[in-house]
């Protein structure tokens, strides 16, 4: 399922707002021309409702799920305040269906369209208990910024051992599915959601303990050749899960030189860093490496196609380095879902497409526009800041003022005459160009 469209009539302070999620007709992939974008970036100055837009989406991404999963049709009904509510028309695109929610503002309970083969039906509210026309259970997912809390690493903090002690009906009994499609991951993520994703590794640890137990018991602890050859025939049916988590996030967590242990046990996710071997405990890393496990874990283990996944502020604590690969390590985990992203960093920007970038600004009313992104993707940080963030200066005040000075010293040498004046004004002039790189 893809975003397509989304016409704004009322969302907060948003309003009479059209977003086109599909590349162009002249797109360069002709394959790709006039379907929805793979990826889609939202920047613009703070107040401008980058955040806003991704928990509408979200909802509404919840409200199309939600309307068929339940018999009573009221459940389809929003209960929000009216200044939180969407009056306007979402797009949506599973396959060769599309889906479009018309929410009236007064009715306060969406309708839907739906398109097969160009053949449009509608879907009344009245009638829909006995249809069935939006049946994926795929996940979607938004991680919001504020991701990084100490009740999400809680369980990250724990021994194996000790989690499958407190929480032992939920890891021998594991869900074969989430109950909810749609994941809110915010700095109150439910136990019962780590462990859904950590059930894999949790199990390996538990099996891995019960097989060392028992060649302890058999003592073959005594002859080393029997202990290996009976832990490597148990080891070729029973994989140790870490290596494929390891071998998916191992490449970004290289540049804070950092790895994946897949033989400790100390914890489910054990971290070491790389030029000592040392297990560094989840809670003593830099905020940023915490937030990329937070993040990736769950794209890891999700069946992500055809699901949107949002993310607010995704270079949140991460050196610029970091966040300049970080979309395409994001795109490996996830291939064909679809990412939406809002971000204030132009080296997230830079990894978009112009096509992808939406641009929201103020303005000559004070009201919220938007506009498509100009410099293509890769661009130079600053071109990005430049054309589509659109800060033409790019130093605070003290940096402008000592241009304004390198500009009137300048003009001030030119018309000079005095020798030692001029010898004068021309050290000022290289000082303030070597400084500034003017």
């Amino acid at each position: 399922m893809k975003i397509s469209k989304l016409h704004i009539e009322q969302y907060r302070h948003l309003e009479n707002l059209d977003f086109d999620f599909t590349y162009p007709l002249d797109y360069k992939d002709k394959a790709k021309a006039g379907k929805p974008l793979d990826k889609i970036c939202f920047i613009g100055q703070s107040a401008t409702g980058k955040t806003g837009l991704l928990e509408l989406i979200y909802e509404q991404v919840c409200n199309l799920h939600k309307a068929y999963k339940y018999e009573d049709k009221n459940n389809f009904s929003n209960e929000k305040n009216s200044d939180d509510y969407l009056s306007g028309i979402i797009d949506f695109s599973l396959g060769d269906i599309n889906y479009k929610l018309k929410i009236e503002e007064e009715k306060k309970i969406p309708t839907v369209y739906y398109e097969i083969l160009n053949q449009t039906l509608l879907n009344h509210n009245e009638d829909y208990q006995s249809q069935v026309i939006f049946d994926s259970k795929k996940p979607s997912s938004y991680f919001k910024a504020n991701l990084i809390s100490e009740k999400n690493l809680e369980i990250f903090t724990k021994n194996p051992i000790d989690i499958l002690e407190k929480y032992r009906d939920e890891v021998l009994n594991p869900k074969s599915e989430l109950t909810n499609p749609n994941i809110l991951f915010d700095d109150n993520v439910a136990p019962e959601i780590w462990l859904y994703l950590l059930n894999d590794i949790l199990h390996y640890r538990k099996n891995f303990t019960q097989i060392m137990t028992e060649l302890v018991h058999k003592g073959y602890i005594k002859d080393v050749e029997k202990f290996r050859f009976e832990y490597e025939k148990w080891q070729k049916v029973n994989p140790n899960v870490l290596e494929k988590v390891a071998f998916k996030l191992n490449p970004l967590f290289e540049k804070l030189n950092l790895a994946i242990d897949i033989t400790n046990t100390e914890y489910s996710v054990p971290i070491k860093k790389k030029t000592t071997d040392e297990i560094i405990p989840i809670q003593n890393t830099s905020t940023g490496t915490k937030g990329l496990l937070l993040s990736f874990l769950p794209l890891f283990k999700l069946d992500t196609k055809d699901s949107i996944i949002l993310i607010d502020e995704p270079e949140r604590s991460l050196y610029p380095d970091m966040q300049m690969d970080l979309m395409d390590h994001y795109k490996k985990l996830a291939p064909e879902a679809q990412f939406i992203v809002a971000t204030h960093s132009p080296f997230i920007a830079a990894s978009f497409e112009p096509e992808e970038r939406f641009i929201l600004y103020f303005d000559a009313e004070g009201k919220v526009a938007v506009r498509r992104g100009e410099s293509p993707i890769g661009d130079d940080p600053n071109d990005i800041l430049k054309n589509d963030f659109g800060l033409e200066f790019l130093m605070n005040k003290k940096g402008l003022a000592a241009f304004e000075k390198f500009k009137s010293l300048k003009k001030q040498i030119a018309i000079e005459e005095n020798e030692i004046v001029k010898d004068t004004l021309l050290t000022e002039i290289l000082q303030l160009a070597n400084d500034y790189k003017f």
